[in-house]
């Protein structure tokens, strides 16, 4: 049953991904009012995140937000549909990196790096950094298994385009470890602005203008393993066309402050989203364990 769910949502996507991106966009665009004006999907948990996030901003403004996020909202998904039919050359022409001589650099102590993004711009381009000049890097990221299999297997087939690896959360140090017995010089990429669950939150920040738990796990493993932790700073240079940035958070993670590395991650994550805000999956239920807080950080 699973394979033949996988097939029925891998062929007609395979069709749609053959057209190019013009005229998906012009399906995103009437997908937009489906998504915005009738189906109203998740329209209270946006309104309220951005409400929160941005309380000193005039009604319209705000207002602006939510619609030119959707908006991107619908581009990301037809962006990440033609995945499955893009070629190199029109990757890189659209999915820009900058800074990546200093990855190349870190990479010759031969620690593990991490590469730390958000839910921001279109994070399904992200590994197409190995088109980019990396050699003898494998890179792999971390990702919450689906609860629908084939809906897993086919992002698994999807997120695999560019040749890297994915690995199942729970399974982050066995395969970290994995990798280095192997000999292999590995990049990592940790989606790290999450909800944690109620169990595992140990740190609160102040996050666009909230009390917020933070996923402190990249921080956790990565002082374990001192890996070489960077971030990824992405902006929209317009429609279909991305910049990333490659910047330090740290190369010494054993000898950071409890906490520092993550920090410093949600700082740059913040000035990210401020920057151009309707660019972040403003969907999460990001602060659904408000009540949680005892004010133990600030």
């Amino acid at each position: 049953m699973d394979s033949v769910l996988f097939w029925l949502i891998k062929l007609p996507l395979h069709l749609l991904a053959l057209l190019p991106l013009r005229a998906l966009y012009f399906i995103s665009d009437f997908t937009y009012y489906i998504v915005y004006y009738i189906i109203r999907y998740r329209r209270k948990v946006v309104k309220e995140n951005i409400d929160n996030s941005f309380p000193d901003r005039p009604v319209e403004e705000r207002n602006k937000i939510i619609k030119d996020f959707y908006r991107h909202f619908c581009d990301y998904i037809f962006e990440t549909i033609k995945l499955l039919h893009i070629s190199d050359d029109e990757m890189r022409k659209r999915m820009n990196f900058s800074n990546i001589e200093l990855v190349q650099e870190i990479s010759k102590d031969g620690k593990p790096i991490f590469m730390t993004i958000g839910h921001y711009c279109n994070w399904e381009w992200i590994p197409s950094i190995m088109l980019c000049d990396l050699p003898n890097l494998t890179l792999a990221q971390i990702y919450r298994p689906l609860r629908n299999k084939a809906a897993d297997k086919f992002f698994l087939k999807l997120r695999s385009r560019f040749g890297s690896d994915s690995i199942a959360k729970n399974d982050t140090l066995r395969e970290i470890i994995r990798y280095r017995k192997e000999g292999k010089q590995i990049m990592i990429g940790f989606i790290a602005d999450q909800t944690p669950s109620p169990a595992n939150i140990h740190y609160w920040t102040m996050f666009l203008n909230q009390m917020t738990p933070c996923l402190t796990g990249p921080e956790k493993i990565g002082k374990k393993i001192d890996a070489n932790i960077l971030f990824l700073d992405v902006k929209k240079i317009r429609r279909g066309y991305y910049e990333a940035v490659v910047k330090v958070i740290s190369t010494n993670a054993k000898e950071t402050k409890e906490f520092e590395i993550t920090e410093m991650y949600m700082r740059l994550i913040e000035k990210e989203i401020l920057r151009q805000p309707p660019f972040w999956l403003w969907t999460h239920k990001r602060w659904k364990h408000r009540n949680l807080y005892n004010g133990e950080q600030k």
